[in-house]
Parts: C-alpha cells; sequence; structure tokens
C-alpha cells in the first residue's frame, strides 16, 4: 500500500460534477496499534476533515469508500488470509476496527461504497454511481489503485489532495506522489482546492 487512501477529488467543469471520496479512514488503518496502521495516517487526519468540511460547504457530493471483510477472512486477498488465521484480522464488518476513526462521520445523504481490495473501482458499484451521478473528474493505494482504475476507465481529470493522504514515510508519499502526476493525476493541498472551489471560508 504505497500511499494509504484517503482523500478522492475531482474538479468540476461545464459539463460534469464534482465528488470527494474518502477512502480507508478506519481504525484499523489509522490508530497507532491497529494491525495495519499507515504511519502518517493520523498526521493527515485534520487535512481529510477540513477537506470533508470544504465538500460540505461547496455541496460537492462524498462518498464514503470503506473497506469492510467478512469475519472468516474468505474474502480478503490471498496474501492476507494468514493475518486472519493468526487471529490478526483487520477491517471486519461490524468491529470497532472497520468503523471510521473519531472526527469523521457520515451523513444522511452522503452514499458509502464498500470495498474489499485496494481500488475503490474494482469489483464495486463506484464507476456506475459515479457515471450516474455524471462525474467525470474522480480523485483517489488504494488512493493510487483506485487512482489508476479511473485513469483507466477514462475519467478525464483525477486529483489526488497531497496533505490529506499519508504513507508509512515521507520518503514513499513523496515518490508515490511523483508517480501520480508523470500519469497527469493532479496534487493540490487541502487549501488549493479550496482556492479552486473560491472557498473564503476562514
Amino acid at each position: 500500500m504505497p500511499i494509504m487512501g484517503h482523500i478522492l477529488t475531482g474538479r468540476p467543469t461545464w459539463e460534469y460534477q464534482e465528488v470527494l471520496l474518502v477512502i480507508d479512514m478506519q481504525n484499523d488503518f489509522c490508530l497507532p496499534d491497529a494491525v495495519l496502521c499507515v504511519k502518517g495516517a493520523m498526521a493527515c487526519l485534520p487535512a481529510v476533515i477540513a477537506a470533508v468540511e470544504l465538500a460540505r460547504r461547496k455541496a460537492v457530493e462524498i462518498i464514503w469508500v470503506i473497506r469492510e471483510h467478512d469475519p472468516s477472512g474468505i474474502d480478503v486477498e490471498l496474501f492476507r488470509e494468514p493475518m486472519f488465521r493468526l487471529g490478526r484480522s483487520s477491517t471486519v464488518r461490524g468491529t470497532p476496527g472497520a468503523e471510521l476513526v473519531a472526527g469523521l462521520a457520515v451523513r444522511p445523504g452522503e452514499r458509502i461504497v464498500i470495498k474489499r481490495r485496494f481500488s475503490a473501482f474494482f469489483d464495486t458499484e463506484l464507476d456506475r454511481v459515479c457515471r450516474r451521478m455524471g462525474v467525470g473528474r474522480v480523485t483517489p493505494n488504494c488512493i493510487r489503485g483506485t487512482a489508476w482504475d479511473a485513469i483507466a476507465l477514462d475519467y478525464p481529470q483525477v486529483t489526488v489532495l497531497s496533505d490529506a493522504t499519508a504513507s508509512s514515510t515521507d520518503e514513499v508519499q513523496q515518490a508515490n506522489l511523483y508517480d501520480l502526476r508523470a500519469v497527469s493525476v493532479d496534487t493540490p493541498t487541502v487549501a488549493e482546492w479550496a482556492a479552486q472551489l473560491g472557498d473564503v471560508h476562514d
């Protein structure tokens, strides 16, 4: 998981609607003692919260992408099956580890997409939902995996909010952002995204 997938967004055009994807901001990825903790996850939480608040102020659609698994581990990637057999399961449906980290909550009317792989598009309804909503620009490892799939699915603009994502080290983070930029993914900060949206909220 080179970039821990948290925030995805897209900029609107005359034709397309914008959507903000919040990816994997769950206890089992964010809390320091979690099995799959991404070291920088809690540090980027304030930026994630700011992006969500900005989206709500600007009436940008929010989709919460949440990873959930069966307690048996029957639906996890093969390389993670041993974790479940050893009692080190993660993001199991209905457990505290699968819940959103404190500070984030889904509001009525906001959509939830459940995924079981890195990409939010793989074997989910996300692409269908986005296209029905008229989304043409989507921001997306889990972020990286989703970004690559968004490109492969011909979304014309893909954006990753750079300070609202996290990696195990800054070197890994910067390398992944560099790779994303190389395939025309925009990587503004939340503040820069706010400016693009014309948001002047203090």
